[in-house]
């Protein structure tokens, strides 16, 4: 958005007094302004006590036509012109020369200081001669390296900045001729150069070039011409020819041309390079990359070309990550990420800005009402001399016949807050017609804050502070014209009363809802600004009176937003009977009655009518009831300061309806409304206990997650949540703090992931009369998941320590973890000793296919050996063993048979055995 306004920004002027007419000046950094004027160059203080006085004054060799000064090695670099002849010179560390006949180094370019002599350049201005073998047209400092780019009829030559060491103390700056460029098909009159970007313009043609560093393909460095591809040269040397052929009977004109990126390499201008640097210098070019040509036409009305259709003013303006710079007398300015930079050249009524990093491209068009005579772009400001002389940087004044000097201003230019001001006050004039140009205005205003920041590291902290300010208040006035004029941007009130600092109660103190006529309307800018903010968790309570305006607001506006508006946790203090009011007139026709029901409930109980509530729940089944709490989760769970806080509803519900609760919990998880922390946080905090306690409707929670299978839990983590608190309340004997929604029968017809409990398992239980009911839930679902197909039995071995084998249900579930990992021959041992009872089912069901050989090789042996011991469960054992050996008969031969049976035992108790395993062959 741009647009040009004569506000002529200055808040003061220096007068600088000249002997002579002032040819020639420039900017010496931020405290220096140089002067040329015949064969003289003068340096005077433009901050400080010493404000406008001089500073210095050297000799130059001729006329100056040109300068240029490098703030990155504090030099100036000046083209003079002597005897018809130009000169290229930089005059380094002037501000050692305190008078004018002070003594002066002069040196050629690359020459080598001797050490012996070192110190005489120490205290005084030294000036470089650099010889061209064509005469300089033009020249440009890099502002972030210091290095020189001199233009000259078809060729660029560029002077790289360096320090000559002369001893550990004491180094010297100098250049060196490392790169010419040579350019056919135009003639430079101005170039800008910036760390490696060069732009240079003619009458009626901009080009931009990058200087690539990177060699392609592995190519060596070699000294001569490099060119570029050129598709049309060709066709544009048909066309100089007949250029010359037929210009004395007619004014040939070529047409406007605007090539960007890759395109712009077939405008037919060649650029080729050649190196001349030393091998062993640090940044090298090898290749050039076409970013843009443009070439405009004259307007053919006029047979002659004048100044007013010429081009003027070519500059790059870099934006870098670290601000602005810096530079020191004996280094460079420092390295800096370029984030951006842009192109600004000027025909004399338009100005054209383009950006020419990552993607080139047109960024702005500056129509002037006047003609110009020079343009200085700035991050905040394009200045712009026009034929009136108004809005000038700068200006001469011709004295009287009387007067014996000149005068040259300086005039500064007002700080951005108090043009800022001045801007909000001229906007004030279109408030109250509600048009575009309150907007554009006060965007301008917002946008020069918003440049000032972009360089606060040159500011005072209450230089910033103050900015600060103004652009909170700059954003607060954007809000206010985009929440109350309906535009196509009115959305863009939100980030703008975002950035403002202001309070959601404060924008809704300032806006204006009446009209002339007394009515009321509500622009979609301040609903969609409340309306997300309501989104937003804001630590931020309105008062009931405002609290009831936004009720208003949105029941005019926005009806069916009414039960989303009602609850946000910054609609807390809202009367509940207004509440009431207002979703009893909607028409729920249109949008879910669900969502309005559910509100009407949360109502309902914060007006203290508990049959009102529990009617409302009863006129929708559970499952839409389900439905309504994911439309609108903030029914059941709210933030506030970052802290999950369930609602009023919510605890009613723990009461009342806690399976309903839990699977709308469940829901607000598959729809991805609430993450798995924060629903085990809402349902500790929803039953009072602390993070190491767990309350059972959190593990209800965790085991419908099992049963519904959400993608997005990860199934181990459950399973040892789960597996984790099983094993602490049967470790404690503590039971559920509620009764369980679900029973270990209901997951295991449910859920997968839950199996059947083997049967031997039951066997060993069932013969622990004393055992405690109240856990046997508990010690059922940790069984259950034991013997299910997707348990990690490796995992939850670690953790089964404060489950002890003294009691049954400690024994059962170590053992089940055992028989999962195969360690079958512990198992018998460990059954034999503690449950003789079960020895048998657990070999029935675990015994089988390559386990089978335990029969006779683990369990026979161990039954013989206890009941050859004897003891009280000797009959147990027995019993055992007559089982033992009725499988053992059948899986063996008798020669084999005979082989495991005892070689002390009674015959007569074994007979019948063999005789069956002797038989079994003809009986098959």
């Amino acid at each position: 958005m741009v647009q040009l306004y004569n506000l002529h920004p200055f808040g003061s002027q220096q007068v600088v007094p000249c002997k002579l007419e002032p040819e020639r000046f420039c900017g010496g950094g931020r405290d220096a302004l140089f002067v040329a004027a015949g064969c003289k160059v003068e340096a005077f203080a433009v901050t400080g006590q010493e404000l406008c006085q001089p500073r210095c004054a050297f000799s130059t060799l001729g006329r100056v036509l040109c300068l240029a000064y490098s703030e990155a090695g504090d030099y100036l670099a000046a083209i003079e012109e002597k005897n018809k002849a130009t000169f290229l010179r930089a005059y380094v560390n002037w501000r050692s020369k305190r008078t004018e006949n002070c003594r002066v180094c002069i040196r050629m370019v690359g020459h080598n200081v001797e050490a012996p002599f070192s110190d005489t350049y120490k205290d005084q201005m030294s000036i470089i001669e650099m010889p061209l073998s064509e005469a300089p047209l033009c020249i440009s400092c890099c502002p972030v390296k210091g290095d020189l780019l001199v233009g000259c009829t078809n060729k660029l030559v560029l002077f790289s900045l360096k320090y000559q060491i002369i001893n550990e103390e004491f180094s010297i700056l100098d250049f060196e001729r490392s790169l010419i460029i040579h350019i056919d098909n135009i003639i430079p009159v101005e170039i800008s150069f910036c760390v490696g970007y060069v732009a240079l313009m003619s009458d009626l043609e901009v080009l931009i070039l990058k200087l690539e560093s990177d060699p392609k393909n592995g190519e060596s460095v070699n000294h001569q011409p490099h060119k570029t591809d050129n598709p049309m040269k060709q066709t544009e040397d048909v066309s100089h020819e007949t250029l010359q052929l037929e210009s004395d009977d007619f004014v040939i004109c070529q047409k406007p041309m605007e090539l960007l990126g890759e395109k712009s390499s077939q405008s037919g201008v060649s650029v080729t390079l050649e190196s001349t640097g030393l091998a062993d210098e640090k940044t090298k070019y090898y290749h050039v990359q076409h970013l843009l040509y443009k070439r405009f036409a004259p307007d053919i009305s006029f047979c002659v070309f004048s100044d007013d259709i010429k081009l003027h003013s070519l500059q790059l303006l870099p934006i870098y990550q670290t601000g602005s710079l810096t530079s020191g007398r004996k280094k460079l300015s420092q390295e800096k990420e370029l984030l951006s930079l842009f192109c600004f050249f000027s025909l004399p009524l338009v100005g054209y800005l383009y950006m020419v990093v990552k993607s080139v491209e047109l960024m702005s068009v500056y129509q002037y009402p006047e003609k110009s005579q020079q343009a200085v772009l700035t991050p905040q400001f394009l200045h712009v001399i026009a034929s009136s002389r108004k809005g000038t940087s700068g200006k001469l004044k011709t004295p009287p016949v009387a007067e014996a000097g000149w005068n040259l201003y300086i005039v500064d230019t007002i700080s951005p807050v108090q043009l800022y001001k001045e801007m909000v006050d001229y906007s004030n004039t279109y408030k109250t017609a509600k048009t575009q140009s309150c907007i554009h205005l006060l965007s301008e205003a917002h946008l020069l804050l918003r440049a000032a920041l972009m360089d606060a590291n040159q500011l005072e902290p209450g230089e910033k502070a103050e900015l600060l300010e103004a652009f909170k208040e700059s954003c607060g006035h954007l809000g206010d014209c985009y929440s109350r004029l309906d535009t196509q941007h009115s959305h863009l009130a939100l980030p703008y009363y975002k950035m403002s600092g202001l309070s959601m109660a404060e924008v809704l103190t300032r806006a204006d809802w009446v009209l002339e006529d007394g009515s009321q309307k509500y622009e979609r800018g301040l609903i969609f600004y409340i309306n997300h903010s309501l989104y937003e968790n804001l630590d931020e309570e309105l008062s009931e009176e405002l609290a009831a305006k936004v009720v208003q607001m949105f029941h005019v506006a926005e009806p069916k937003q009414l039960p989303h508006i009602l609850c946000s946790p910054s609609m807390k203090n809202i009367n509940p009977l207004t509440a009431m009011s207002y979703l009893s007139k909607l028409d729920t026709s249109g949008f879910s009655s669900i969502l309005v029901t559910l509100t009407k409930a949360a109502m309902a109980l914060k007006m203290g009518d508990l049959d009102m509530h529990r009617n409302e729940m009863k006129s929708h089944p559970e499952m839409k009831l389900v439905c309504g709490f994911i439309l609108e989760p903030r029914l059941l769970i709210q933030q506030r300061k970052g802290h999950i806080v369930p609602t009023e509803l919510a605890a009613c519900l723990k009461d009342t309806q806690p399976g309903l609760l839990v699977a709308s919990v469940l829901g607000l998880q598959k729809n991805n409304k609430i993450g798995i922390e924060e629903a085990d946080s809402f349902f500790k905090v929803l039953c009072g206990k602390d993070e190491d306690t767990i309350p059972q409707l959190l593990v209800d929670l965790w085991e419908a997650q099992l049963v519904a299978g959400l993608p997005d839990v990860v199934l181990q983590e459950l399973f040892f949540k789960l597996t984790s608190q099983y094993i602490w309340r049967l470790s404690k004997r503590q039971p559920p703090d509620t009764i369980p929604l679900r029973t270990s029968e209901d997951l295991i017809n449910a859920c997968s992931h839950y199996g059947l409990i083997y049967p031997w398992v039951n066997v060993l239980i069932s013969s622990d009369s004393l055992a405690d009911k109240s856990y046997t839930e508990d010690l059922s679902k940790l069984q259950s998941l034991i013997c299910g197909p997707s348990f990690d039995i490796a995992s939850i071995i670690p953790f089964l320590e404060p489950l002890l084998e003294d009691n049954i249900a400690g024994l059962s579930v170590h053992v089940l973890c055992q028989t999962r990992l195969k360690e079958y021959e512990q198992c018998i041992d460990t059954l034999l000793e503690r449950c003789p009872e079960a020895i048998i089912p657990y070999a029935n069901h675990e015994l089988k296919e390559e386990n089978r050989t335990l029969w006779w090789k683990k369990l026979l042996p161990e039954l013989c050996h206890r009941i050859k011991c004897g003891g009280e469960k000797g009959q147990l054992y027995l019993s055992s063993l007559k089982e033992t050996l009725s499988v053992v008969a059948v899986e063996l031969e008798l020669r084999d048979f005979l082989n495991v049976l005892p070689e002390d035992g009674t015959a007569a108790f074994f007979l019948p055995y063999l005789l069956y395993c002797s038989r079994k062959k003809s009986l098959t």
